[in-house]
């Protein structure tokens, strides 16, 4: 099994939480940690800032195209960053993570 870790920020703790809870509960992840921070972003010619949950994402490379859509579906930003870095972990780690993915 391939190690995928997963970026993806939200606008809020709520919505991370609803759509993070919808990944783990179809198996597509096995676990997430969320970060509050500060982001500054163009948008529109204008320099943005705002508070967001970054959410780091572990899971299969085989799932990557289905949590990336589902993201991308049920995110409230026009445009969401979902970024995958590919990852190594050590052995007992991975193995928790095969037994608990789809």
């Amino acid at each position: 099994m391939s190690l995928i870790i997963i970026y993806t920020t939200y606008s809020s703790k709520e919505e991370a939480d609803k759509i993070n809870s919808m990944l783990l509960k179809q198996r597509l992840v096995a676990c997430v940690n969320n970060i509050e921070v500060n982001g500054t972003f163009l948008w529109e010619n204008d320099i943005e800032r705002s508070k967001e949950i970054v959410s780091l994402i572990k899971t299969k490379k085989e799932n990557w195209i289905k949590i990336k859509e589902f993201i991308e579906k049920e995110h409230s930003y026009d445009i969401p960053c979902i970024i995958k870095f590919n990852a190594e972990c050590n052995d007992l780690y991975l193995n928790w993570l095969n037994t608990e993915l789809k």
